[in-house]
């Protein structure tokens, strides 16, 4: 595939979950992209996503105001990788690095992201809408077919108490040379659950409010990371270590 291949793909490549039958219909934001910017006719041939695993082929059939309808030629479903990777992280008060986090680990792989109020948190709000745009931009540059979800910031004991039963893999990142690396922990095709805390890191109580839930706690390595970054390297730590356990 060459680059302008790809670059023709990329921007050519639309996103809808309204489907039935061999039927589609592309939203008000997406149809308008096809028929306003790409200038996408009755007749033209377009390919599209459904977030769920599915990549698909199809033709215009109709356009209005405001839909766009295509007539579905072609399914394919895409392999995803093994588990449902879920990272909890504490927002930054610069929304742009936890954008930043959420574009590289949509092109990494990653199935869910939730926002914690932690006790450090130095941000108490987000706006989810610009954020799914995000992730949503990033699957489709990232030639993937399966859409993060990204839930709304809660308070930290609220999540905690909520995945407290959870029956995967339950990871704690703060830092301590007492803690095992990561990779100690890795399940070849476990779901699993990180959390990732705020710069002034978790306080006292919240580490003993993970550990009582069940969470083990681990160590990213000796370098001191941002809170991004280390949201990343862990996303990355986990498609390693499934990766080299095939």
């Amino acid at each position: 595939m060459t680059n302008f291949t790809l670059y023709l793909i990329l921007m050519q490549l639309f996103y809808t979950q309204q489907i039935e039958g061999n039927r589609a219909v592309l939203g008000e934001v997406e149809a308008k992209h096809c028929t306003k910017v790409l200038r996408k006719r009755v007749g033209d041939s377009i390919q599209f996503i459904d977030g769920k695993g599915g990549w698909y082929k199809g033709t215009i059939t109709d356009i209005s105001k405001k839909d766009c309808w295509i007539e579905i030629e072609s399914k394919t479903e895409l392999e995803k990788w093994n588990g449902h990777i879920h990272i909890a992280i504490a927002p930054t008060k610069n929304i742009s690095r936890m954008e930043w986090f959420l574009e590289k680990c949509t092109e990494i792989g990653i199935d869910e992201v939730s926002f914690i109020q932690c006790k450090h948190s130095e941000r108490k709000q987000i706006r989810i809408d610009r954020l799914e745009k995000i992730v949503l931009s990033a699957t489709k540059q990232s030639l993937k077919a399966h859409l993060p979800k990204v839930n709304e910031l809660i308070p930290y004991k609220e999540f905690i108490g909520g995945v407290k039963d959870y029956s995967g893999q339950k990871l704690l990142c703060w830092v301590s040379e007492q803690n095992l690396y990561m990779t100690h922990y890795l399940d070849s095709d476990e779901n699993i659950i990180i959390l990732i805390g705020p710069e002034g890191d978790f306080s006292s109580d919240e580490i003993a409010l993970a550990l009582q839930a069940g969470f083990n706690p681990v160590s990213l390595g000796k370098s001191r990371l941002r809170t991004e970054t280390a949201g990343v390297v862990a996303c990355h730590l986990v498609h390693v270590n499934r990766e080299s356990s095939k």
